[in-house]
């Protein structure tokens, strides 16, 4: 199986395009080249390789990904199911842009469900609650030190890993699951916007005050603070996008 990758951003025909390396060796499992099919594709739709408005045959992404037609079409049904594509019937998928109202209602979700997470991990029991807490303060360490050496793709890597954190451990599957689906969706948006917008110099803090109010075990204060720093993210970037037009994300 081939990994899709992007050799040059300039054009879609070039973010077609695949690397002469095989990446990952598919079991004989059906299941298994599902799941494959489905990270490939999907990780090709959140870096921008299969940028909105990108269509493609099945029978294409079969070929791309060395594989038969069977695990790809289960998979785009995945895909789809989640947000990220269309089914065209008979002309394979669209990759899904999205829209300034698309962007709010994401973080209408995330806000209350991050919120409700934060709440129970304040919750926990002492010892899993200061592990967590060690592991959030490390993640927000990593940002500030990249954001002193401007390197901001490396701030984003460790802010995303700090919410994959608040959500992973709340003990609510259900919630994993759906902010899962709406983060996935949103991820291509923030990252487009990634050098567009200000400096994100009061994201560290607004961790930090979420974190103590875990360490504190106050549930209240930190589904307040969680739920804030989501939203003042939100009111960044909804603006930018309306300032520049962009309707397609």
């Amino acid at each position: 199986m081939r990994s899709i990758q992007l050799r040059s951003t300039s054009t879609q025909e070039n973010a077609s395009r695949l690397s002469a390396e095989p990446e990952i060796e598919a079991d004989d499992g059906k299941q298994n080249l599902v799941d494959l099919a489905y990270a490939e594709i999907k990780r090709a739709i959140l870096d921008n390789v299969f940028p909105p408005g990108f269509q493609a045959a099945e029978v294409d992404i079969a070929k791309r990904l060395e594989m038969s037609r069977t695990p790809v079409h289960e998979a785009m049904a995945r895909l789809q199911e989640e947000g990220l594509v269309r089914i065209q019937p008979r002309r394979g998928i669209l990759v899904r842009g999205l829209t300034a109202e698309d962007v709010q209602e994401i973080y209408d979700v995330i806000i209350a469900l991050e919120g409700a997470a934060a709440a129970r991990l304040a919750q926990l029991g002492d010892g899993e609650r200061h592990r967590l807490v060690a592991a959030l303060e490390a993640q927000t360490s990593a940002m500030q030190l990249a954001l002193e050496g401007d390197h901001l793709k490396q701030w984003a890597v460790a802010d995303e890993t700090f919410h994959d954190l608040v959500v992973a451990n709340c003990g609510n599957r259900r919630l994993q699951r759906i902010v899962g689906t709406v983060k996935d969706q949103l991820h291509r948006a923030r990252m487009f916007t990634l050098n567009l917008r200000p400096l994100p110099v009061t994201s560290g803090q607004e961790h930090r005050t979420l974190i103590a109010a875990i360490a504190a075990g106050d549930s209240e204060t930190a589904s307040v603070a969680a739920r804030l720093h989501r939203t003042h993210a939100r009111d960044q970037l909804l603006p930018l996008i309306a300032r520049l037009n962009l309707n397609n994300l």
